[in-house]
């Protein structure tokens, strides 16, 4: 008889031994075994089947054999950043440069940078109580620590902050994907044409694009077009840099009554020697950067920032179909990703600042416009990042499915039935949320700012201080100590945010910032 392993030995730095030299070495003598060790891989080997099976096979102390049940991940380490890259980068970066003109240029930098680094601290957390645990789920992560109460929190936060998210995409989709059309054929904004209708735009990328991609049994095979998003991005940056130098302050305003003759006309700009025809000229008086900036709006980029790096539901599915997964490589993958990510933001932010300074608008493409809404390279632009927004919807849905199943349907394999219905269903609804009941979006801003500090600060905190051993930390032991105040810094963000929305509502303005 095979003698029985200790669970370390299983669950090395969070991931087993390979099932195949687990169980099929011992039984390579004896054929009829054979076939059912093929069996038993071929079920365990995939990435569908729910996490509250593997705790069933958990090593239980019991004599019983341990078996290791966790899918065996085959995607590289650079197709993992471009997912979890693709998943952080969202539509919150078009409103940097509007952060930064209320903070500053130095004082953004900070609020940034610390931010960067409590993401990497947080998913620090996140992945040493998987490790410790043997678990690659959120939601199986808030069982072990509370029980049913952690983990149906888990997965609620969960769907509701990523369709929120998934809701704000497709509601960029509806409202610019028209107006940019319609730029491009410069046609009339009555002309009724079915292209022209935001309502069938949404539902046509949504079917032909969207839902395909949904449909992907594993998270890396979005991997090729994470990395496509993120190129369209980088093509957004580069735009931003090379504006810098085109667009001088004061810049000159594209008047509103030179719009219509321009549509219906051959005028042609000169970009090299500044905007005259048709234009106006905006004030001189604040075209020098700032290094701090205090006022009214600046409490709100704080959130704002603090939400910049979202992307702790895609972490541990990504984690779970890493090939050769180790704690240490996922936390590279991690950082990795918000490097890169944490540049994009400071360059996107710094030259849309520098280019416009306080005449900035929350939407940095928006501003472009005021100086010629037919200018080509910003139309290419704005259509770029429609294609990123539009790619990160899949990658976004991918852990709504997953918690589904996990608060649904618990105790059950891999489905392609029920893994395509919950997808449709999931697009169904949100389509139907964007095209008939748009003003109600407004709630998933609430729902962002409470589900949104639970997933970055408050969860992957509690669940460090409950899952890890006492006797391996203490409560009173640095670590602990720094968690439970993270949970604490998380409670803050949530209030602040929370009040700045009900202040926005009982004001009647919108002086938030765009979030992810």
């Amino acid at each position: 008889m095979e003698p029985v392993r200790s669970e370390m030995s299983v669950f090395s730095n969070g991931k087993g031994h390979d099932l195949g030299e687990e169980m099929c070495v011992p039984m390579k003598t004896m054929m009829e075994e054979e076939h059912s060790c093929t069996h038993h891989s071929s079920r365990f080997d995939d990435p569908g089947s729910t996490l509250t099976e593997n705790i069933e096979f958990l090593p239980n102390g019991e004599g019983k054999k341990p078996r290791f049940t966790d899918f065996e991940g085959k995607t590289s380490f650079g197709m993992s950043v471009f997912n979890l890259g693709n998943a952080i980068m969202g539509s919150g970066i078009l409103g940097l440069a509007y952060a930064m003109a209320n903070t500053g240029i130095l004082l953004f930098l900070f609020l940034l940078t610390a931010v960067a680094g409590l993401s990497c601290y947080s998913i620090h957390l996140l992945l040493k109580s998987s490790g410790v645990v043997g678990i690659r789920s959120y939601e199986q992560l808030g069982f072990r620590a509370f029980g049913m109460t952690g983990k149906m929190a888990a997965g609620i936060a969960i769907t509701l902050q990523n369709i929120g998210a998934m809701s704000s995409y497709l509601y960029i989709i509806k409202s610019e994907f028209p107006l940019v059309l319609q730029a491009f054929l410069k046609a009339d904004t009555n002309s009724g044409e079915w292209y022209l209708n935001g309502n069938y735009l949404v539902v046509l990328v949504s079917l032909s694009v969207i839902l395909p991609l949904a449909l992907m049994k594993q998270l890396g095979y979005l991997g090729y077009t994470s990395g496509f998003s993120l190129s369209c991005m980088v093509f957004f940056l580069s735009a931003v840099i090379y504006k810098k130098f085109q667009i001088l302050c004061p810049f000159e305003e594209f008047s509103a009554n030179s719009t219509l003759e321009h549509a219906h006309s051959n005028v042609t700009v000169n970009h090299n020697h500044g905007y005259h025809n048709g234009h106006v000229m905006v004030d001189d008086s604040h075209c020098s950067p700032q290094m701090f900036t205090v006022n009214t709006h600046t409490a709100y980029t704080i959130p704002i920032l603090a939400f910049a790096f979202v992307c702790h539901p895609e972490v541990l599915p990504i984690y779970t179909e890493l090939r050769n997964p180790t704690q240490r490589k996922m936390q590279h993958v991690s950082n990795v990703s918000i490097l890169i990510m944490y540049t994009m933001y400071f360059l996107a932010a710094l030259f849309g600042y520098l280019t416009f300074y306080t005449n900035v608008e929350a939407e940095l493409l928006h501003t472009y416009s005021r100086i010629d809404p037919y200018d080509t390279l910003i139309l290419c632009v704005r259509l770029a990042v429609l294609t990123a927004v539009t790619l990160t919807v899949p990658i976004v849905l991918f852990p709504v499915r997953r918690a589904i199943q996990e608060m649904i349907f618990p105790n059950k394999t891999f489905n392609w039935i029920r893994h395509i219905a919950i997808a449709v269903v999931l697009l169904t609804f949100i389509n139907m949320l964007v095209i008939f009941a748009p003003n109600i979006l407004g709630i998933f801003g609430v729902i962002g700012a409470t589900s949104a500090p639970c997933l970055i600060f408050i969860f992957p905190a509690v669940f460090y201080i409950r899952i890890v051993p006492k006797d391996k930390e203490p409560m009173r032991s640095t670590p602990k100590i720094f968690a439970a105040c993270f949970a604490g810094l998380g409670v803050l963000f949530m209030i602040m945010s929370l009040g700045f929305i009900i202040i926005d509502w009982t004001t009647g303005s919108s002086s938030a910032l765009g979030g992810h």
